[in-house]
């Protein structure tokens, strides 16, 4: 292999490692940017079971704090 065609051949393979590094920057990104939007949904998801369970326990005190119907 002649000193032209191995010069080449690593040009392409650092060109190559090149995108690959680029694109496994991005796949870092997305997975970091996805992780933070999990961890969003899943405070949100806390705070709303919290809320549907305050708002079912109100439902029941409020019952149970009415008068019977007049048919009792």
């Amino acid at each position: 292999m002649s000193d032209s065609d191995l010069h080449k051949r690593t040009e392409v393979l650092e060109i190559r490692l090149m995108h690959l590094e680029a694109a496994l920057d991005e796949t870092n990104r997305t997975l970091l940017e996805q992780e933070k939007r999990l961890a969003r949904q899943a405070d949100m998801i806390k705070q709303l079971e919290a809320l549907v369970k305050g708002l079912a326990d109100a439902g029941t005190r409020d019952a149970q704090q009415e008068p019977p119907p007049p048919h009792y």
